[in-house]
């Protein structure tokens, strides 16, 4: 062995102290990928839940990740002897040139201990809205929803947003605690349509595509209230009236999955087209110009009072 420190050192110049080191580091690594490759294959032949999979080997990774440093460090600086020490010089030498890094770890343990969001959730930070599908050290990563697709479709792309988001933007999550959002339809009927039986006719629709959502959305309530301070006096679809400038405007309210509220729309949707289009007392409004003859319509002329009375 002592023939092979010579040679290295006769050819590179690097002391057999520094080979040590550096032999050292390298079984650490080799260690730490083998140790890697292994943990993920029993991973995945242990379970075929996707989101269970990610979370071990995230887990894992991070682990194995920081007594790599540490096994690392002890090698390079034998003379530190204890570990508050070295954290310590590490902490101080970093602090100032990495603030923004810092911050995004920061973020990080912020979102793994405090649990805003997790994998899978729905949500939107600041302009960004999407399916949380990964979360790291430094960085999220949603895959957009909106943006230029209406009803929150996705729209394929992949955005990765610094950890350090979570302590300066606004963060709504779609889909914690309460599993469930309120969606709006506004219908506009024309003033001369019958907007009682109108509003009755969209009550029974909503009503019939909402029915199998109640009991699952007061149990998520039920189970969201031991969290949260949240007060639902009505979870039922209803239909709200107002007059608008072409009409009177129906709009129906009821809860959806928000995954599903551009479907629950069409069908929606599509009821109506189709119940409204066989019956003559009632019609959809849209903006018009209306000419009035008061004499046909048999109404008293609105014209200046005669100046000879």
């Amino acid at each position: 062995m002592t023939s092979i420190h010579e040679f290295i050192l006769q050819w590179t110049g690097i002391s057999p102290e520094m080979q040590s080191k550096i032999l050292s580091t390298l079984i650490v690594f080799f260690l730490f990928w083998l140790f890697r490759l292994l943990a993920f294959h029993i991973i995945n032949k242990a379970t075929s839940d996707v989101k269970v999979r990610y979370t071990w080997r995230k887990s894992l990774t991070y682990v194995a990740g920081v007594l790599v440093l540490l096994l690392v460090g002890s090698i390079w600086l034998k003379g530190i002897q204890t570990l508050a020490t070295y954290l310590g010089l590490v902490s101080a030498g970093v602090a100032i040139a990495l603030k923004d890094p810092l911050t995004n770890i920061a973020g990080w343990i912020f979102i793994i201990s405090r649990r805003p969001f997790t994998l899978g959730d729905r949500i939107q930070i600041g302009a960004h809205a999407g399916d949380v599908i990964d979360i790291r050290v430094f960085q999220f990563t949603l895959i957009e929803i909106g943006n230029w697709v209406d009803a929150d479709q996705s729209t394929g792309r992949i955005i990765d947003i610094n950890n350090a988001k979570i302590f300066t933007e606004t963060l709504a999550n779609y889909t914690k605690g309460f599993r469930y959002i309120w969606n709006e339809i506004p219908i506009l009927v024309t003033f001369e349509s019958d907007w009682k039986k109108a509003k009755k006719i969209l009550w029974n629709i909503v009503n019939r595509h909402a029915e199998s959502l109640t009991p699952s959305a007061e149990k998520s309530l039920r189970e969201a209230n031991k969290r949260f301070m949240i007060f639902y006096t009505q979870l039922t679809p209803i239909v709200y009236t107002s007059v608008k400038e072409s009409g009177v405007l129906l709009t129906v309210r009821y809860m959806c999955e928000p995954r599903k509220r551009r479907g629950s729309t069409e069908a929606v949707w599509e009821d109506i087209l189709t119940e409204f289009g066989q019956l003559d007392d009632i019609d959809l409004a849209y903006p018009t110009t209306r000419f009035y003859d008061n004499i046909r319509e048999g109404k008293v002329s609105s014209g200046p009072p005669d100046a000879s009375v």
